[in-house]
């Protein structure tokens, strides 16, 4: 079998297999074809070596070729890991991520168009992925703390109920990410914080980029609320860049401030590379896409990940709003 050959015809036919050849999965990841995190301008040759690594840098057995479409040295990664977190809206549609199989359509749809390079999610949407032949050739980024449902009591306490390093490792995957939200007035926060921390360390050890999605937050009338004040932007950058043992395989996962001219200033607080959260973008999808290009400008941008916004656009043009968000990191492009 091909590389690039689904296990599976269909998103129908996943049931069938996950439920009868359960291996499916651990083989399909062992088969992937897997390239370096970032591709470099000068990547114009297949590297043909057939051994395994991980590592931000580029490994053995991994391709580095480039194209026409590709925007060196950044990433475009499409986000799917809301749904183990009990987030399933999108807008005012309240279940709109509860249909997993137009979910999976979705991402194929949009892992298929030129100059994406990858996607995050949970591990069942990822192993679903691994068998519909998705993930050939992207950046695979596993979701590791899921624990913090929307809207739960607990939901501070984020404990890490996803991807543990040890199983990205395992399935050959290429990055993780944790969200570590810090409410002064929970006490759950510093438990979150502490298991940030060692994560951290675990996945350094291993030499596994772990992308950090750092918000200093509170709660108004019982909801949890992120703030996105230049002060508490640049605050959490502060303290996600300072854990751990070593930040030498940390990236940050970093909002649009609500004044979006404060972000260059914002962005001065720490020299890790960091990618723009997508977050809650409404109808107003034209509005975030030129957010989204001023920030891509600043020298610590290094690319976006989005999800909803993209996957659900108001006009249902997956393929158009995918298209229009990878134009943004083209070099030179003003839109």
């Amino acid at each position: 079998m091909s590389p690039a050959t689904p296990v599976v015809p269909s998103v129908h036919d996943l049931v069938r297999l996950r439920a009868e050849h359960p291996e499916a999965v651990a083989e399909a990841a062992a088969r992937r074809k897997r390239r370096s995190l970032l591709r470099t301008a000068d990547a114009s040759a297949p590297d043909h070596n057939t051994g395994t690594g991980t590592g931000s840098g580029t490994a053995p057995g991994r391709r580095t070729t480039g194209s026409a479409t590709d925007h060196p040295g950044r990433l475009m990664i499409i986000a799917a890991d809301h749904p183990a977190r009990g987030a399933l809206a999108v807008g005012d549609r309240a279940l709109a991520m509860a249909n997993r199989f137009e979910l999976l359509q979705r991402l194929c749809l949009a892992l298929s168009r030129p100059g994406v390079d990858g996607v995050l999610a949970s591990a069942d949407v990822l192993e679903d992925l691994l068998l519909l032949g998705a993930l050939e050739d992207k950046v695979v980024m596993g979701s590791m703390n899921r624990g913090g449902l929307a809207g739960a009591a607990f939901e501070l306490d984020d404990r890490f109920t996803g991807h543990r390093p040890e199983d990205l490792v395992r399935h050959g995957f290429d990055a993780g990410k944790l969200l570590l939200r810090i409410d002064h007035e929970d006490p759950g926060s510093l438990d979150t914080l502490h298991a940030a921390a060692r994560t951290i360390d675990a996945m350094a050890a291993l030499r596994l980029p772990v992308f950090v999605e750092p918000f200093l937050c509170r709660r108004v009338d019982g909801r949890l609320r992120n703030e996105l004040d230049a002060a508490a932007v640049a605050t959490s950058i502060a303290i996600a860049s300072g854990l751990g043992g070593t930040s030498a395989y940390t990236w940050l996962k970093v909002p649009v401030t609500e004044e979006p001219d404060d972000m260059a200033r914002v962005m001065e607080t720490s020299t890790l590379p960091a990618v723009l959260l997508g977050g809650e973008v409404g109808d107003d999808l034209d509005g975030a896409y030129k957010k989204w290009r001023e920030a891509l400008r600043l020298p610590t941008v290094r690319g976006l990940v989005v999800g909803r916004s993209l996957l659900y656009p108001v006009d249902g043009d997956v393929a158009g709003a995918v298209d229009t968000a990878v134009s943004l990191l083209q070099p030179g492009r003003d839109g």
